[in-house]
């Protein structure tokens, strides 16, 4: 299992949010760029890049940094904020973002997405499936997590496994920034219901020990942004886990 560093991009600054909720962001005094040559130093061969602008209103308002940096071929960018139209996909593809993260649109337009995942191929297409449990059930969240959706997070996975999905990226909104570990016992049953896909956790993570927890379950990648920030993970940690 590897770590991916995470930036989320506000108005082109870094921030963090908590459990997803807009009115509570915490800013950060740290250049986007900076900290996208901190990890760089450190070895790290991707990056998960959210754009939040374009999370919340669908229109990636961050958009040139994104691209000025997949074109510095600095880092692999996994890239992910108001991702909803084909026309967007291929213009992040094709100006050198290694992989797009598509979560609204994958709920709200099932077939288009499928569609990006056979013309461009399950490596450039990962699926964002945020999820809060409601009666112990993961049901999907949308438009930077502030609407819900009828889906659960099963039903949204079996949606596009005929269409070759392989990478999945899942956040549980009630760990996100709170710095309670992350949900083990969902990504237990993501591991245990399909095996086959390469599971990414978000939401949580604070420590090595959660790290190695989520590599237990043979998760593919944990992501994390808050723990870097607030040098809860070190950068000698960094340095370890970034590769696998």
């Amino acid at each position: 299992m590897k770590l991916i560093p995470s930036i989320d991009l506000r108005g082109g600054r870094c921030v963090r949010l908590l459990q997803g909720d807009f009115a509570r962001e915490t800013r950060y005094d740290l250049e986007p760029m900076s900290l996208v040559d901190r990890y760089v130093a450190a070895g790290a061969p991707w990056l998960h890049l959210v754009d939040l602008d374009g999370a919340r209103d669908g229109t990636l308002a961050n958009r040139r940094f994104i691209l000025d940096l997949a074109a510095s071929r600095k880092i692999n960018l996994q890239v992910g904020g108001g991702i909803r139209s084909l026309q967007v996909v291929e213009a992040l593809l094709e100006g050198g973002v290694a992989r797009v993260v598509v979560g609204s649109a994958a709920v709200e337009q099932p077939q288009a997405v499928a569609d990006w995942l056979n013309r461009h191929g399950a490596e450039r297409v990962c699926l964002a499936l945020d999820i809060r449990l409601q009666e112990g059930i993961p049901m999907v969240q949308t438009r930077g997590w502030t609407q819900g959706s009828a889906l659960s997070l099963w039903q949204a996975v079996d949606l596009f496994l005929n269409a070759g999905l392989r990478h999945v990226l899942c956040t549980d909104v009630a760990r996100d920034g709170a710095m309670q570990g992350p949900n083990v016992d969902l990504y237990r049953e993501c591991r245990q219901r399909y095996p086959q896909l390469s599971w990414q956790a978000s939401g949580g993570v604070r420590h090595v020990g959660d790290l190695a927890e989520l590599r237990a379950l043979g998760m593919h990648a944990a992501v994390s942004g808050k723990a870097l920030l607030e040098g809860m993970l070190s950068d000698d940690e960094l340095q370890a886990w970034v590769r696998g």
